[in-house]
């Protein structure tokens, strides 16, 4: 198999457990991403989590708020060099955060490294979604 070929197959493994945390539940993102310190992640509500408790904390938050979810990513192009994966494309879908619906449709870079044979998240970075953001504001002022 090529190492494209598995690039593109992590990927799907990755999407498939964003889908699951855009429908409550995180626990499969743990099984696609590496697990040490240097893991970051850029999310579309804004700031940055270095470390993966913090990363996998932050998408636990959002699993907590997330239902009836469906990301697909567009426009792929994956480049590989040794051990290294980089993905790029689009992120596109619905999703609802505190009963609130929102469109998703946002840039992604997704850094993938092999790791005892099976490739893992390193990084992933979105471009900031405004209808996220506001939702995050009407909790925030809810309190």
């Amino acid at each position: 198999m090529s190492a494209e070929t598995e690039g593109r197959q992590a990927s799907v493994a990755f999407y498939a457990a964003l889908n699951r945390m855009a429908n409550g539940d995180a626990g499969a993102l743990a099984e696609v991403w590496s697990h040490g310190a240097e893991v970051t992640t850029m999310h579309p509500i804004g700031g940055r989590e270095v470390g993966w408790d913090k990363v996998r904390d932050s998408f636990q938050q959002v699993a907590q708020i997330a239902s009836e979810g469906h990301i697909r990513l567009e426009d792929q192009l994956i480049r590989v060099t040794g051990d290294l994966a980089l993905e790029l494309g689009a992120e596109r879908g619905r999703a609802r955060f505190a009963g609130q619906p929102v469109d998703l449709d946002h840039r992604v870079t997704n850094v993938y490294r092999r790791e005892a044979g099976a490739w893992k998240v390193l990084h992933h970075h979105t471009d900031v979604s405004p209808g996220m953001l506001q939702v995050l504001q009407r909790l925030q002022s809810s309190r």
